[in-house]
């Protein structure tokens, strides 16, 4: 019956959600094969695909749709498939007694095809054996011998109810091993504890997948340091110079490609340093899930994993820091050069500025100059006009002084001419500004 409000869109997921990370009860003695392969987001739809050839194989139930995990029962082996954001792993689960803890894995009773034919690339791969209390404990010789004389870590597990044995080491089949004891746990609890140790192994790979990439970027930006710093020292060393100068503008150019290469190392290594934050913190967290306590002579799994994976950790977040430092810096400089251009830019338009005023004012005495010998050249022949018409009347008879006439013209002339030319000028100044 439907419920008489309105629900969220998102609430069955979020419900569904809290459930994502299930586990299966296992019961003592069992063996386990746990695949993990790195596929990233975009690879979800073939590991999809995947997991449904294997069922169709087994002719066990194909769900309609597949969300973050699935459960099936294989014949005798149960499957249990989980999607994580960038890898997804297959847990496969025989219960029931065995010869020996990691000879002949139960991941050989799957289709060799299926196998070979598995999406993305496999990042853990491990063999779990589950004894149960009923057998015989296993000295300290027998642990070495079943892990091939490596040094062995292990410590008690949940409160004391269980132990946990491993090398953390890849053995000659291919596979990393844990050997575990149920020594008062139930089903549900044996079923846990096999689930943490195994996110345990794969989160710390994906935690360690950052270092070998930190280790190169770090070798790229040691380079990248030597050169800002020459760069610095280059921007020190050169006086300021107008741009367009070879030498300031190889600095400019140097500077960008080097800000460039510097932020394109940032974009590769980003989001695997902070997936690899992520991890670790995963990492922590399941140890602390696994209540250990010491067993004498051994180093626990605490102890182990952090002395190898907090300075790996270390390592990236150091190397991400001095990439963000890096970029800061050729930022900074980048601006103090730009700035400087700017500077010099300005200086020379201002002095291109002032030289335009000097040539202006130059102009301008020189057009007064004109004007003035304008005036003259005009009054000069305005006058002699003058007196050519005087010195026609005066030859007819006319009682006139045709000197004493173009003596009193002149100055009437040169104002008329004046005022003639100021008017003119003022119309094509009118006539420019419009």
């Amino acid at each position: 019956m439907p419920l008489p409000f309105k629900e969220h869109p998102l609430r069955h997921a979020l419900t569904t959600e809290l459930h994502a990370r299930t586990f299966e009860p296992i019961k003592a003695p069992a063996r386990v094969s746990h695949l993990a392969f790195i596929c990233g987001e975009r690879g979800s739809g073939r590991n999809t695909e995947h997991l449904i050839k294997l069922l169709e194989h087994f002719r066990a139930p194909v769900p309609e749709s597949v969300g973050q995990y699935h459960v099936a029962d294989l014949g005798g082996i149960r499957l249990h498939w989980e999607r994580h954001t960038e890898f997804v792993t297959y847990t496969f689960t025989e219960p029931g007694p065995y010869r020996h803890p990691f000879g002949n894995p139960v991941i050989e009773r799957l289709p060799a095809e299926w196998l070979a034919a598995s999406p993305g690339e496999l990042v853990s791969a491990v063999s779990v054996a589950l004894e149960s209390k009923d057998m015989p404990e296993r000295s300290l010789p027998e642990l070495y011998e079943l892990f091939e004389d490596n040094i062995v870590i292990g410590s008690e597990v949940v409160g004391g109810l269980g132990r946990a044995w491993s090398d953390l080491r890849i053995h000659n089949d291919g596979y990393a091993r844990i050997l575990l004891r149920n020594e008062g746990l139930t089903d549900a609890q044996a079923g846990r504890m096999v689930k943490r140790v195994l996110e345990l192994n794969a989160y710390r790979a994906m935690t360690l997948l950052a270092l070998p990439m930190a280790r190169k970027i770090s070798r790229t930006l040691d380079m990248a340091d030597r050169r800002l710093a020459e760069l610095a020292a280059g921007m020190v060393e050169q006086p300021t110079q107008t741009p367009g100068q070879p030498v300031e503008s190889r600095l400019l150019a140097e500077l960008t490609g080097l800000a460039a290469e510097i932020e394109s190392a940032a974009a590769q290594t980003t989001f695997r340093f902070e997936a690899s934050k992520a991890y670790y913190r995963v990492v922590k967290q399941r140890l602390e899930q696994l209540r250990q306590r010491r067993i004498v002579g051994l180093q626990t799994f605490t102890e182990f994993l952090d002395a190898r994976l907090a300075p790996a950790v270390a390592t990236c977040e150091s190397v991400g820091s001095r990439q963000r430092d890096l970029a800061e810096r050729a930022a900074r400089l980048t601006a103090l050069l730009r700035a400087r251009v700017e500077v010099s830019l300005q200086a020379q338009n201002r002095n291109l500025l002032e030289s335009m005023d000097r040539r202006a004012k130059l102009q301008l005495r020189l057009q007064e100059t004109v004007e003035g010998l304008s005036v003259i050249a005009i009054g000069y022949y305005g006058v002699g006009l003058v007196g050519y018409l005087l010195k026609g009347l005066e030859s007819q008879g006319l009682p006139i002084n045709a000197n004493l006439g173009m003596g009193i013209a002149m100055p009437i002339v040169v104002l008329s001419a004046w005022f003639f030319l100021k008017r003119v000028k003022k119309r094509l100044m009118q006539g420019h500004g419009e």
